[in-house]
């Protein structure tokens, strides 16, 4: 029998360094030929090759020299900034915060709007996304994709939204509203999911595989990272840790398909939401006009808070430990403004009431990525996509 012959595989070798050369770049750049030949295991003569092929699809750049060594200066490369851009969104009840970060990751547009005076969803976006093209110096026609996080469900399937309590007029049909508005490819993303996506590529989970991120802030909700991937369940709706039912606090029964209006009135919600934070914290003499500052403000009362912390972390872990003795996973990520509030003291009591009510023993963290992680979480789906398209595409 005759040998099967492989066609395009020196195409194919091709792609392969083209793309181990441009991750360097990102990650280590500026690089000079030689060096790129070092590190990718490449002759001479093949790394030059490479580094004209991606020069010439506008892919690097050359960004000065490299003193020092016999004969000429060394071109220095590095990763062409403009060559594609994507916008990340945080859309909340009162606000939308929108984002455009160039291909290496620097965001080099930023804008805020508030979203109280209109209930047009489209009209708010389009103004955010274009508004923040913008601000860094470029049209729509350089972004390639924009990642929306949104409370709520997102269909794994579809990728709508299925239902978000805090944005009533968010539907199903919105998505191709929004793709066919902006013209380009528009995606949207639970925004506790996202959270936790910014804590794996940057934060506290970072280089994790298996994690669970917990969001108490004026909602709760539940990530759960696996094999290195999110899951979201059959229909986005794993991680609705508020309608987890909980011991001592009532469980109330109403249709999965009419979900209430007004937000998750939950077991777990009801004892480890904003409310339920709040009234913890009148109970021991700590007030305040949200959540997490009756939480900051015992935080950093010493012992006189203590009782505060110790109650919520109680509560707290009834919800840890029925996700973890699930899922067994070794790290859990404490989010959103409660938990940052509550810093390291918060935690450590997690873990320890945790470890004492179950079997497992998970290391219990607060998210490294302090601010606006839902935004930051949108740009690293958007840019693992983006440099998937652009980078996957230097055979030509």
């Amino acid at each position: 029998m005759a040998a099967t012959r492989l066609p395009g595989t020196p195409r194919l070798l091709r792609a392969l360094n083209d793309r181990a050369a441009l991750e360097l770049l990102l990650a280590r750049g500026p690089l000079t030929r030689a060096q790129l030949g070092e590190m990718t295991g490449l002759s001479k003569v093949t790394a030059s090759q490479l580094v004209e092929r991606l020069e010439q699809r506008g892919l690097v750049r050359r960004v000065g020299e490299q003193a020092g060594g016999r004969g000429p200066n060394a071109q220095l490369y590095a990763v062409t900034p403009g060559s594609a851009h994507v916008i990340g969104v945080d859309v909340g009840p009162e606000r939308v915060v929108a984002a455009c970060a160039d291909i290496t990751g620097a965001i080099v547009g930023r804008v805020e709007q508030s979203t109280r005076d209109t209930d047009d969803p489209v009209g708010v976006v389009h103004n955010a996304v274009v508004q923040a093209a913008a601000e860094a110096g470029t049209d729509m026609s350089s972004v390639r994709r924009v990642v929306l996080g949104t409370p709520g469900l997102v269909d794994p399937q579809s990728g709508e939204i299925s239902f978000a309590f805090d944005l009533p007029r968010w539907h199903r049909g919105l998505l191709d509203d929004l793709r066919r508005d902006l013209s380009t490819p528009v995606f949207f993303g639970n925004d506790v999911n996202l959270a936790a996506i910014a804590e794996q590529s940057t934060g506290a989970a970072m280089g994790a595989t298996d994690f669970v991120l917990i969001w108490i802030g004026r909602g709760v909700g539940l990530a759960s990272v696996i094999g290195g991937k999110l899951h979201q369940g059959a229909t986005g709706a794993a991680g609705e840790i508020g309608y987890l039912p909980v011991a001592g606090a009532e469980v109330p029964r109403h249709s999965a398909k009419k979900p209430q209006k007004g937000g998750v009135r939950g077991a777990f919600q009801s004892i480890a939401g904003a409310d339920a934070v709040k009234a913890i914290g009148r109970k021991y003499g700590f007030k305040g006009s949200e959540a997490s500052d009756v939480i900051r403000a015992a935080a950093g009362a010493g012992e006189a808070g203590e009782q505060v912390l110790d109650e919520l972390a109680g509560r707290l872990a009834l919800g840890v430990a029925a996700t973890c003795v699930v899922l067994d996973p070794p790290l859990v990520v404490l989010a959103g403004e409660v938990s940052l509030a509550g810093g390291p003291a918060l935690a450590e009591r997690v873990e320890r009431e945790v470890a004492a009510i179950t079997l497992v023993t998970p290391k219990v963290v607060v998210a490294g990525v302090d601010s606006e992680p839902v935004l930051h979480g949108a740009l690293h789906t958007a840019l693992d996509a983006v440099r998937d398209e652009v980078f996957g595409s230097t055979t030509g």
